[in-house]
């Protein structure tokens, strides 16, 4: 049986207006929140944190350069 602190069967709060949710539109409370979201992550209003240029994945570092007429530099 769960414990009355089960995480599960706590009122899972709206994102947006902070109103309780509902199972059709979970984690929103209305369509209308799970729009003003969508509307968001559309405008740019969300970003995910990405790499900056210079810090790169490694892939080509270690490349060998090659001037206009082959040679290797």
């Amino acid at each position: 049986m769960p414990s009355p602190q089960d995480p599960r069967k706590r009122p899972v709060r709206c994102p947006i207006c902070g109103n309780t949710a509902v199972e059709a539109y979970r984690p929103f409370c209305s369509k209308r929140c799970a729009d003003i979201d969508l509307g968001k992550w559309f405008s740019g209003g969300y970003a995910v944190a990405g790499r900056d240029e210079d810090e790169g994945d490694g892939a080509g570092a270690n490349d060998e350069k090659r001037s206009s007429d082959g040679d290797k530099k």
